[in-house]
């Protein structure tokens, strides 16, 4: 096995009761990569990535993280691989009755032994590296949509999880904001290694973050394509993928898909 795996998808079948979402889907996330899951609308994005995080396990086929198989892993080794994991979801997913340093804390408290005043520390220390130093004490509804979003990345890396997992993070936000979001994702892989799966549809975000990228084929019901975006644009495999990767819906949509350093990984 290369070393450089993190995560192994294995010939997976996605469904819900008798309707199959995606089929024979075989990928490697590769550590300290910044991989995209993308694809139109019901393509099975968000359901891809349930499997990978362990909400919903296969019909068929494997996911291993780190080797170990997680659909078919005992209780005891599927709490430790979600120790390693840090998920941030569309909405944020904040408790709306908690202050945003309670939000944070929440993982600490569940997965961690540290004291009350240990664990205040890290939840400032996260807090400020997304830029909410000081709103500590505020609830969710009394802040922005964007800042949500940060808050929730804050309570995903409180752990300073190996893999990160964004299901549509900049969805919902305007441009500038959205641009901010993604240099924090590039910021937090810079600085610490982590491994980040991002499931997207931004034509921006993608150019901007993504490694590689995955195309799931919402016809087809299989994945299509793999690799870097500006390729992949280049040189579709199919025409709905051309499609996806030149169709323009708005500022952020606009493809601007510049040439980027390739990045090596460990052999």
């Amino acid at each position: 096995m290369d070393d450089a795996r993190c995560i192994e998808v294995r010939d997976l079948t996605m469904a819900y009761g008798g309707r199959v979402v995606m089929r024979d889907v075989s990928f490697d996330v590769r550590r300290g990569e910044i991989f995209v899951v993308m694809g139109g609308s019901g393509s099975g994005k968000s359901t891809l990535l349930k499997h990978l995080i362990g909400l919903k396990r296969p019909v068929k086929g494997t996911i291993l993280f780190e080797r170990e198989d997680f659909g078919a892993a005992d209780e005891k080794t599927r709490r430790g691989i979600l120790r390693r994991i840090g998920v941030t979801y569309q909405n944020g997913a904040l408790w709306s009755g908690l202050t945003l340093a309670e939000n944070v804390a929440l993982p600490l408290e569940e997965f961690t032994a540290l004291r009350a005043e240990a664990i205040a520390e890290v939840v400032s220390l996260k807090l400020a590296l997304v830029g909410l130093r000081g709103f500590e004490p505020l609830y969710p509804v009394e802040i922005s949509g964007g800042m949500r979003k940060r808050a929730a990345l804050a309570r995903a890396v409180a752990l300073d999880p190996e893999v990160l997992f964004f299901d549509e993070p900049t969805s919902g936000l305007d441009p500038i904001t959205a641009s901010r979001l993604d240099d924090l994702i590039l910021q937090i892989r810079s600085c610490f290694g982590t491994t980040i799966v991002v499931v997207s549809h931004d034509l921006a975000s993608i150019s901007k973050i993504a490694d590689r990228a995955l195309f799931l084929d919402i016809e087809q019901k299989t994945m299509t394509a793999l690799g870097r975006p500006t390729d992949l644009r280049e040189n579709p495999p199919s025409e709905e993928v051309r499609r996806f990767l030149t169709r323009s819906s708005g500022a952020r949509d606009t493809p601007v898909f510049e040439p980027r350093p390739a990045r090596t990984y460990p052999t």
